[in-house]
């Protein structure tokens, strides 16, 4: 049974994608930093297991990542914690900035860095990264969050190049408007009809459904791609 680590998953794109490995036969480790009963309690639901760590404290996270390792080899990796902190860019704060930038792109560093050598060394490995439609068409509002949804696309790209020779794939998922509890009641229907081919906002598991494939054996000739998941969103 292969294993694998979702981080951020007490919100709703996290917890499908748990759910999907889940069910595809992982053991599934939920990662959470605030919010640890929604990843104990999603665990249980699905007979996985929780663990909490801050993804920017370079300490922390080695040390939880380490021991896990001494287990046994995590081989699929979902770098899906994040968050927004919006406002226009000559009103951002440096601590608005630096929070986006540092849960994403270091966060990415932290986690990825800990586990990709002892994944490479079983030869097989999938590492997929959530990001965003705003890395592609940018959003008011939203540069801190764009640019760095941006650079873990920049980063899984090269990372593809560096980890193919040893069985390992990197990739993205990019969703667009994605519906969840806090997001209820927050999309402007105007907007969708003109905006989204499809006419409709994402149901999370049809984000976990990509995720769930670039993970498992079939998508192993597919490395260093943005997949989106975002209805035709223009």
């Amino acid at each position: 049974m292969r294993r694998a680590l979702v981080t951020g998953a007490s919100g709703a794109i996290g917890a499908a994608i748990c759910r999907r490995l889940a069910a595809d036969g992982c053991e599934v480790i939920a990662h959470a930093h605030r919010n640890l009963a929604a990843a104990e309690a999603l665990a249980r639901e699905i007979g996985g297991r929780a663990i909490a760590f801050d993804v920017t404290n370079a300490e922390a996270a080695t040390a939880a990542l380490e021991a896990l390792v001494e287990e046994a080899p995590i081989q699929v990796l979902v770098n899906n914690a994040g968050f927004h902190d919006d406002g226009p860019l000559a009103g951002l704060t440096p601590g608005q900035w630096r929070g986006v930038i540092d849960v994403h792109l270091t966060g990415f560093y932290n986690v990825t860095r800990a586990l990709v050598m002892p994944m490479a060394l079983t030869r097989w490995g999938r590492i997929v990264t959530v990001t965003s439609v705003s890395a592609r068409l940018g959003n008011r509002g939203q540069a801190n969050y764009a640019a760095a949804k941006a650079g873990l696309e920049g980063a899984s790209r090269s990372l593809a190049r560096e980890m193919g020779s040893r069985g390992v794939t990197v990739n993205c998922v990019a969703p667009g408007l994605v519906e969840s509890p806090m997001s209820e009641g927050a999309f402007d229907e105007a907007e969708i009809r003109a905006h989204i081919a499809l006419q409709r906002v994402a149901k999370p598991e049809e984000v976990a459904a990509v995720v769930g494939f670039l993970a498992s054996d079939a998508a192993g000739y597919i490395t260093g791609q943005v997949v989106p998941v975002d209805g035709g969103m223009t």
